[in-house]
């Protein structure tokens, strides 16, 4: 999905929420904030989320993924496992859906954490780096520490962003 089509899924979920006289809220994280919020890829396979109320969102996600022929965990909320407490924003406002996107800084820490170096993790994570204007790898440590605790940063997390960005 491009960004084009990822805005107009989630347009679709929010007239579904209107006719049905439901507010819903969401935060999107992954693939679908690099697309849709930072422009820096054509697209995402899925939409990363987390929402509320969910068993309503998930019956108007059905539901675009039906209009849509969409597989149907094209919007998943699998990424609510991996989550701490962070900042984010309001990209979309509309009349029954509030969209929010996680802070660049926070998209960086997960992907850094994951440290999937065959995926495009390693793309969005060099641009994520740029668009924080970070120098160095103590630099992403320093900023990892904010969300996880030293002891939770796996060495292959360390050697990752080391091999990035150097030591």
């Amino acid at each position: 999905m491009n960004s084009r089509e990822v805005k107009k899924y989630l347009q679709r979920l929010n007239d579904l929420l209107s006719a049905d006289g439901v507010k819903g809220e969401m935060c999107l994280y992954g693939g679908a904030v690099m697309c849709l919020a930072y422009n820096a890829r054509p697209n995402t396979k899925d939409v990363d989320a987390v929402f509320e109320p969910s068993q309503k969102i998930r019956g108007a996600a059905k539901k675009v993924a039906e209009e849509n022929r969409l597989p149907k965990d094209w919007l998943n909320d699998a990424v609510k496992g991996f989550l701490v407490k962070h900042p984010r924003t309001v990209l979309f406002n509309w009349s029954n859906l509030k969209v929010h996107v996680a802070d660049p800084e926070y998209i960086l820490a997960m992907k850094s954490m994951a440290a999937r170096v065959d995926t495009r993790d390693k793309q969005d994570i060099k641009f994520l780096i740029r668009k924080l204007g970070i120098k160095s790898a103590q630099e992403v440590f320093d900023m990892l520490e904010k969300y996880y605790p030293k002891k939770q940063i796996k060495p292959a997390t360390q050697f990752f962003i080391e091999e990035l960005l150097g030591k």
